[in-house]
Formats: C-alpha cells, sequence, structure tokens
C-alpha cells in the first residue's frame, strides 16, 4: 500500500471525485430486476451484462471519431436497439423502450453510498467524475438521494474517461493542483488514468458490481493512495 498515512492524506485534499456506475450506484442488480420484471425473453442478469460489455465498444467509437460527440443516454439507447435484436424482442413499443434506456437514471445507490458520501461532505466537496451525461446524473442523485455538491459529466469536457483531459479539467474547474484532488473508484484501469495526471486516488471494492455470481477481483493495487470496503470505509480512514 502506499507509503502515506490515512491522516496525512486527509489534509492533502480538498475535493473528491466519485466514477459513479459500479462505485457508487449498482447498475447490475438495478438493472436486472426491472427486465425480470418486464418478463422478456431473456434473464435479467444476462441482459444487464451484455448492456453493460456493449458500453466500452460504443464509447470507443466517439474516442476514435467514428462517431461525433453523442451523450451516454443515446449509446445506451444503440446498445438497446442492438440487444433487442439479438435476444429477439420484437414486442415492446417505442414508449416501453424509451422507459427501459431510462433504467440508468433508476439506479440503485449501494447501501453504505449515501451515509457514507454524507459523511465525506461534512469535510470535502465532493462530486460525480462519470461518462454519465447531465441529466442521467441529475436525476439518478435526485432518485437514490445522492447528496452531491457537484455533478460533472464527460458531456461537460466533451470527452470520454480515460481521456487525460478529463481528469486535468476536474482539477481546474476547482482551481486546484491535480494533488489536491481525489479520484474514489471501482475500476482501477479509471484510477490508473487519474494518477498519471497527478490526482490522487483510491480504491472503492464492489466484488459484486457484475452481481453476485461474478464476483470480481478487488485485490490492492500498491499505486493507490487508499484501499476502501466501501465508501463508509473511505470516509473512516479520512477522519470523516
Amino acid at each position: 500500500m502506499h507509503d502515506r498515512p490515512p491522516s496525512q492524506i486527509a489534509e492533502s485534499i480538498e475535493v473528491i471525485a466519485f466514477d459513479v456506475f459500479g462505485t457508487v450506484v449498482d447498475w447490475h442488480q438495478s438493472i436486472a430486476r426491472e427486465v425480470d420484471a418486464m418478463q422478456l425473453t431473456v434473464g435479467g442478469d444476462e441482459f444487464a451484462l451484455a448492456w453493460r460489455a456493449g458500453y466500452r465498444p460504443a464509447m470507443q467509437k466517439v474516442m476514435s471519431g467514428e462517431l461525433g460527440w453523442t451523450r451516454i443516454d443515446d449509446l445506451h439507447r444503440l446498445i438497446l436497439d442492438e440487444l433487442l435484436q439479438r435476444f429477439g424482442i420484437v414486442h415492446l413499443n417505442e414508449a416501453q423502450k424509451r422507459h427501459l434506456n431510462r433504467v440508468w437514471h433508476r439506479l440503485a445507490a449501494w447501501p453504505d453510498s449515501v451515509q457514507g458520501l454524507t459523511r465525506l461532505k461534512s469535510r470535502y466537496t465532493i462530486c460525480t467524475l462519470s461518462n454519465g451525461n447531465l441529466g442521467l446524473l441529475t436525476n439518478m442523485a435526485k432518485r437514490a438521494g445522492l447528496p452531491w455538491d457537484c455533478i460533472l459529466s464527460a458531456e461537460v469536457f466533451r470527452k470520454y474517461k480515460p481521456d487525460p483531459a478529463v481528469y486535468r479539467e476536474l482539477a481546474a474547474i476547482f482551481d486546484l493542483a491535480p494533488e489536491r484532488v481525489m479520484l474514489a473508484a471501482a475500476h482501477q484501469d479509471d484510477l490508473a488514468a487519474a494518477r498519471a495526471c497527478g490526482l490522487q486516488t483510491a480504491y472503492i471494492e464492489r466484488p459484486a458490481e457484475f452481481g453476485p455470481n461474478n464476483l470480481k477481483d478487488v485485490s490492492p493495487d500498491p499505486a493507490n493512495t487508499l484501499h476502501a470496503r466501501d465508501i463508509g470505509d473511505l470516509a473512516g480512514q479520512l477522519g470523516c
């Protein structure tokens, strides 16, 4: 683990930005529940995993220039339309498709998220740093009671993580040196990109991000400044 004690790290940062999907909210179970409730011809677990699997390839089309700037809502819809065709789901009307696509606005928070974020907010400015678009993140926060001071999205920068500009411009928005900002995330690639831009990083374990039957490796990476079981644990390590 990192050499500096948590108390020293706590004094060195002013802003904590959070990845959202998987880190703060449980996308897998939220989507699986809604799909199962719709009684489609595919199980919710399989559908949720397939929808998420299309996320990076779709985003890469924007990052490569193959697609112009496209919000995550619209990328989710492109993926959804492909999945409905793949799974032979042909009975949904347009209103039902739109409602299903907006399931990403209705994701439930992990049980520790609201309390943990509230504790951190007592000492730090807390914000999102998500590839989700602003409307999605705002609706999600309102529904789940997420107490953000500020909602920042790739839509603000018109670039998707892990583009370095996203992390650098995050610090610039708050007029802070990068090392005064921490990114907390459940994804090591996101954290590595943030560290490369000078941010401090905290890894949040979410072993069941992909569902209880697809547990992921949450082993510590010594490069992260902090490693936490959940957001409450992060708050405790930072003295909140």
